[in-house]
């Protein structure tokens, strides 16, 4: 499928060291971006669909990087059937797992563990939920893994392993798993603040440093935070990436965020939900955080979109987030909500509202186009102006 979207505002480039870009139209191709900036009406003729963003703001779809998923498009956790389409409507095209811990019984032994990250993977390996991508299958590392676990699950395509739920007697003890993870090439992941299920335990800036993971999870607090002291250690002595999370404390998000900044390191501040959990779900806590770091921390609204998209790619090895040629074809048209008092989705945004979520591309395919369920409608529309596929994208 070839997809063009024309008349646009402003791009988010999902860059937080390049954040905006000036184009009017943009062509995908069989999942990916093709062009970016203008193209001759030959070109746009050409497409299957012609998208008309009624100059509103296109943005790389948002990337959520803590999503507790267990199987299928549903969480016992809240006991919610469709919640992964419902955070498509978010404008969220792709999800990450934050390890399959809330599946009910899991197991903790050797060969229950790696079954379960197999078979997570497998499960949504070919399926999206409303379009979405979901990265799902993290082994929950517990004492009854050995270091060579790790090789023999990178080698079977698990990826992603998670520190912070496993019966060790200190958070220290994770280390040698972690180290072995990092050896294999996979991405190692650590809970950080006080408990959040029974039998956990708090994980402070010291577990983080010493264990030395990719990403410190919630940093923020999940959803409790850890002392006031830790924070300037885990930014000044660490070069782990530093995930804000909605589910988390507002206060030292903002605090982590202005810390990190102040640093020069904003590049490792990711933004994710850490959903559904007591929490609940959360289909818009992503745009709710960039707009917090816009409203309360001063944070330049697309500089904290890059956060929550082309940040979380980086860190996670992934080719969408960023707004560009090559790129995988996510992408999402936002704008200030009708009836509200801003312009355009990056003033509406430093006002501290949510955006207006217009059309959703994942794949390079449209996924609605007009009106999300979820937000209030857009200040102009966006409609589907040309297409010779019999479907009218409507949410």
């Amino acid at each position: 499928m070839k997809v063009a979207i024309v008349n646009i505002g402003t791009i988010f480039t999902g860059a937080v060291d390049d954040p905006v870009r000036s184009a009017d139209t943009v062509i995908c191709e069989d999942g990916l971006i093709r062009t970016v900036g203008s193209a001759s009406p030959a070109d746009v003729e050409s497409c299957n669909v012609v998208i008309d963003a009624g100059g509103a703001t296109l943005a790389p779809g948002l990337i959520d990087s803590h999503v507790h998923i267990t199987f299928g498009d549903y969480t016992p956790r809240q006991k919610t059937v469709g919640f992964l389409e419902s955070y498509l409507q978010g404008g969220v095209t792709t999800s990450i797992t934050a390890s399959e811990v809330h599946t009910p019984g899991r197991p903790k032994d050797r060969e229950g563990l790696k079954a379960l990250a197999l078979a997570a993977r497998g499960c949504f390996e070919g399926f999206r939920p409303g379009g979405m991508r979901v990265h799902a299958g993290a082994v929950i590392l517990e004492p009854t893994l050995e270091p060579g676990d790790m090789a023999e699950l990178a080698a079977k395509g698990v990826w992603l392993a998670k520190a912070g739920f496993g019966a060790f007697e200190t958070p220290y003890d994770y280390a040698e798993l972690v180290a072995a993870a990092r050896a294999a090439g996979m991405i190692t992941l650590m809970h950080t603040g006080g408990a959040s299920i029974p039998g956990s335990s708090g994980i402070w800036a010291d577990h983080v440093i010493r264990v030395n993971p990719h990403v410190s999870f919630h940093v923020n607090g999940g959803p409790v935070a850890m002392p006031e002291a830790d924070f300037p250690r885990i930014v000044n002595e660490s070069e782990v990436a530093l995930q804000i999370c909605t589910a988390g404390n507002l206060r030292t998000a903002l605090l982590t965020a202005a810390l990190a900044d102040a640093a020069g390191a904003f590049e490792r501040v990711l933004i994710a939900t850490d959903t559904p959990t007591g929490s609940g779900i959360m289909p818009l806590g992503m745009l709710y955080t960039i707009s917090h770091l816009s409203a309360l921390g001063g944070i330049d609204p697309a500089r904290a979109y890059g956060a929550a998209t082309g940040s979380n790619a980086r860190v996670y090895g992934l080719n969408c987030g960023l707004l560009a040629e090559g790129r995988d074809a996510d992408l999402v048209i936002l704008d200030a909500c009708e009836g509200g008092a801003m312009a355009d989705a990056q003033s509406a945004l430093a006002n501290g509202d949510i955006c207006a979520v217009g059309a959703v591309i994942s794949n390079g395919v449209p996924r609605f186009v007009g009106r999300s369920r979820n937000t209030p409608p857009t200040r102009t529309p966006v409609r589907v102006v040309r297409s010779d596929i019999i479907n009218d994208f409507s949410a």
